[in-house]
């Protein structure tokens, strides 16, 4: 580590306007994100996303003029309102980094507080425009008397208000299936990331049509988008024994639970030692909180079950720890997005925590080729969709054909 008025004329230099801190603010900035770097380097994270975020945070610096580590919530407020007159994505992309840098500070116990947290990914964005507030609003209790579950409102719920920002001077029910077109025509979307925006799209106009708000639905001539090819894409067995290497405790039972169970990420992120029961023949079943509301139960391995409760009692992965009338508490559980990305970190390259899942469906369905228990297991509502996690094994498909051509 650098120590005071010890700065690279080099490392100085990227700091455009650098006069404007004083030199020991601008050491105390060079030590942080050097440390900063080196984390994000054990984590895999590429050399061209860590440089971005480090011109991101030198930006910000630049603009507080304090030590990172005395920034204020004030100070970032008058950041964000310095990026107003920004494009969108250039906004977000700078507001994502520091507050990836301040998440960092606190982890690395270098920042008592993190001066980000206040605001939260939704206040790091633009507001909602004033005309579409009211109606998303309307929305989203539609869906809550419908039954629809949590996680479904609030992806609607935020698809929706991503696509309201993107149309800010257009009256909500004034727009158009060629507004629609435009929109989904500039996104380099992934198959399934596409049809997920178009039900959020057909949900909400069909809500206005029904309700009287629109006499068209927009949405009823688009075309349809068509489900991802079925091909199954499993962690390997050395890809997950590299992961359970480098993860510590808690990482280590997380991969377990998705590659072991088949666990989805939020699965995983809501798991609750009283989830966790035994049957009357000592064996142990967990109680898995699914999609849509969705609940079912799983047989649990031995060793499993034990790391469970050992990491207990309350939720396996609890949110944050705060302190309310001298009693520490946990905040409920970490958030799926959370927990995938952190998992994603410790795989390698390339390798995503649903990708254990798929792997955990192909062991499964290889041992006897029961595509209705797997399907159980995964909580899938289709064996059709089970078929998309399974990648049949070579020597399965080699016998076949012998015994075929016998």
């Amino acid at each position: 580590m650098m120590t005071q008025h010890s700065i690279p004329p080099s490392t100085k230099g990227m700091w455009h306007g650098s006069h404007a801190l004083e030199e020991r603010t601008l050491v105390r900035w060079l030590e942080a994100l050097e440390a900063w770097d080196e984390a994000q380097t054990s984590r895999n994270v590429s050399e061209s996303l860590r440089r971005k975020r480090a011109k991101h945070v030198r930006r910000f610096a630049l603009f507080a003029r304090v030590d990172p580590w005395h920034v204020t919530t004030e100070d970032v407020t008058g950041w964000v309102a310095s990026l107003e007159s920004l494009a969108p994505s250039t906004s977000t992309s700078l507001r994502g980094s520091l507050r990836s840098f301040y998440r960092w500070g606190v982890a690395a116990q270098r920042a008592t507080v993190d001066p980000t947290e206040h605001l939260g990914h939704a206040a790091l964005r633009k507001p909602v425009p004033e005309a579409w507030a009211p109606p998303l609003v309307a929305f989203e209790r539609y869906l809550w008397a419908r039954g629809v579950a949590t996680t479904t409102v609030a992806a609607y719920g935020e698809l929706m208000r991503t696509f309201a920002r993107a149309h800010a001077h257009v009256d909500p029910f004034a727009v158009t299936v060629d507004d629609l077109f435009e929109w989904m025509a500039g996104k380099q979307w992934a198959r399934e990331t596409r049809r997920g925006r178009k039900s959020a799209l057909r949900t909400f106009y069909g809500w206005a049509v029904d309700t009287g708000r629109m006499n068209e639905d927009p949405t009823a001539r688009m075309p349809k988008v068509k489900a991802g090819d079925p091909v199954a894409r499993p962690a390997t067995d050395a890809e997950y024994a590299q992961a359970l290497e480098r993860a510590d405790e808690r990482w280590r039972l997380a991969l377990r639970l998705a590659a072991e169970l088949g666990l989805r990420r939020a699965e995983v992120a809501r798991v609750h030692t009283t989830d966790l029961r035994d049957d009357d023949r000592g064996s142990a079943w967990l109680t898995v909180h699914g999609k849509g509301g969705k609940v079912r139960r799983v047989p649990m391995p031995r060793s499993l079950a034990t790391a469970v409760r050992g990491a207990g009692p309350g939720y396996v992965f609890p949110g944050r720890i705060v302190e309310k009338q001298a009693h520490a508490r946990s905040e409920g559980h970490l958030s799926a997005r959370y927990v995938g990305k952190e998992i994603a970190a410790i795989l390698p390259p390339g390798v995503t925590m649903h990708a254990l899942r798929h792997r955990f469906a192909t062991r499964a369905y290889n041992v006897n080729r029961d595509v209705f228990t797997v399907q159980r297991l995964l909580g899938h509502a289709s064996p059709a969709t089970t078929q998309r996690y399974v990648q049949v094994a070579d020597d399965r498909m080699r016998e076949l054909v012998e015994a075929v051509n016998a």
